[in-house]
């Protein structure tokens, strides 16, 4: 048996991560949000045995889903669900969204996005670092979240 918490239990952990400290949630910045995840993201859940089972994803973009454009920057934990007979099924995705003006900076940045695989030979801290020194970080950090929203979706 794993001594890793359920996958159900994953959004109950980021809420915790990100209401850590004093600040409420809308009054975080990119850089203490970033910070959370990442630690949310170091923390392992019982997940199936394949090589994808287990992700982090970070992307950004202007897009129009429910409305007028808003630029997005989104923090996803992704986690693979098996069937009975250890097939795929489906992913849950958890959402840490980032919503801002969609202003002429942000929209220049175009889209972007990246993986991280847990049990792969990548290290979380290098892949997070090596986000930290991008060039948009600095562009990014200049704007305030109108809107931080954490949510799930199966896939």
């Amino acid at each position: 048996m794993s001594e890793r918490p359920p996958i159900d239990r994953a959004e109950e952990r980021l809420q915790h991560e990100l209401s850590r400290g004093q600040q409420p949630l809308a009054e975080l910045d990119l850089d203490e949000v970033w910070l959370r995840f990442v630690r949310f993201g170091s923390q392992r859940f019982d997940t199936a045995d394949t090589p994808d089972a287990d992700g982090l994803l970070f992307q950004y973009g202007t897009h129009a889903f429910e409305g007028s454009p808003v630029f997005t920057l989104d923090l996803v934990r992704q986690f693979e669900i098996n069937d009975a007979s250890g097939e795929h099924d489906h992913y849950i995705q958890l959402h840490c969204e980032l919503r801002y003006e969609p202003v002429p900076q942000l929209r220049a940045l175009g889209h972007f996005e990246t993986w991280f695989f847990h049990d792969t030979d990548d290290e979380l801290d290098a892949w997070a670092g090596g986000l930290g020194r991008q060039e948009f970080w600095p562009i990014v950090r200049n704007f305030h979240p109108q809107e931080i929203r954490v949510y799930q979706e199966q896939v």
